[in-house]
């Protein structure tokens, strides 16, 4: 007698569900994830400050060693240590204005202007990417069909990244004074080059009520400092500018690489239900620690968040380990869990192959 192993259960897909939802795992969310939810100032601040600290003085060993070794050692630390910092603007769009007070402020004067990515560069703009009716489609400003998409748009999509910080400093030191007194240019810059958008087709609207007073303070804050970066060349000389942006470049690359494998990027402009919108989406969970460094402040939980959007990142977790213990092998739920980047980003490779064959 033999016996045969059964065979896994098929990994629930979101083609399955973009007609209906499984309410019965989005209950379980709702139930099993009671007591979390309040964002705690004693680890927001801490984190926040000492990946700016780490990632400031990596930049200062960078630019004052004379030893190439710890130049480039100190450099990678400083763009991880930045990157890290920088992902905090991900939780400002989604927590409530009051839950962290001098919060925002505080991120916008210690990493969003020294870094030239103020946060109103991504409020009222990701919180599109999450409605029900929006994401996905062709309105929605976080979102392409890159899976779908001809060979050569994954290395293009990747690449361009690194013309970030250069494309900030010419935002902010031009592109900002002239708006001021020419609105045409105020209208180009806002609607195409204000927003952390891939979507080339999308344009932001204008902003209203008390955001008009943040833009205004953070659009100044960012004009000032680009030409404080200018000026430092005729002061200190080139190389200080061209080391910070450099590992500039780098953490522009790695946030990149993460947005490649934050979903599978199959949907071609339809409406999805929530559970579709979940399995499009990519959890890369434990076991293994890689996945925290490239997808850090709980964007490894991407899938989870969408389902749970004002959900702290440090409650994450322990929300996944409630969904994952109750929920199983086989469900709905494991679908969106992946193993890591490179079977991400292979995946997506082999089907932009596939379009082309």
């Amino acid at each position: 007698m033999h016996q045969t192993t059964p065979a896994p259960p098929a990994r629930a897909t979101r083609a399955q569900f973009m007609a209906e939802d499984d309410k019965a795992m989005l209950r379980a969310v709702r139930d099993l994830t009671k007591g979390l939810g309040e964002a705690k100032p004693g680890i927001y601040w801490p984190d926040m400050l000492i990946s700016a600290g780490v990632g400031y003085a990596g930049i200062a060993v960078a630019i004052l060693s004379g030893n190439l070794a710890v130049q480039i050692a100190a450099g990678l630390v400083a763009a991880l240590a930045l990157y890290r910092a920088l992902m905090f603007i991900h939780e400002l769009t989604h927590i409530h204005r009051d839950a962290l007070p001098g919060f925002r402020t505080g991120w916008n004067l210690l990493v969003g202007v020294p870094l030239l990515t103020p946060s109103f560069m991504y409020e009222g703009v990701h919180t599109i990417h999450h409605k029900r009716t929006q994401y996905g489609t062709v309105e929605d400003p976080e979102y392409l069909p890159l899976a779908l998409m001809k060979p050569w748009s994954l290395p293009l999509f990747v690449l361009v990244a690194i013309l970030a910080p250069v494309a900030l400093i010419v935002r902010a030191a031009v592109l900002v004074p002239l708006g001021a007194v020419i609105p045409a240019v105020r209208t180009f810059t806002w609607e195409r080059f204000s927003a952390l958008s891939i979507n080339p087709e999308f344009r932001r609207r204008p902003p209203e009520g008390d955001f008009i007073g943040r833009v205004r303070w953070q659009e100044a804050g960012v004009f000032v400092w680009s030409w404080c970066l200018i000026a430092s060349v005729f002061v200190i000389g080139w190389q200080p500018l061209a080391t910070a942006l450099a590992i500039l470049s780098l953490t522009a690359l790695l946030n990149q690489l993460r947005t490649l494998v934050a979903h599978l990027w199959e949907n071609e402009g339809e409406a999805m239900t929530v559970t579709a919108q979940f399995l499009d989406s990519v959890n890369v969970p434990p076991p293994g620690f890689v996945a925290e460094i490239w997808a850090p402040v709980g964007l490894r939980y991407h899938a989870l968040h969408h389902l749970m959007p004002s959900m702290p990142y440090h409650d994450l977790p322990e929300a996944h380990r409630r969904l994952a213990r109750e929920l199983g092998t086989g469900s709905t739920y494991e679908g969106a869990n992946h193993p890591g980047m490179l079977v991400l980003v292979g995946r997506i490779a082999k089907s932009t192959m596939g379009r082309r064959a």
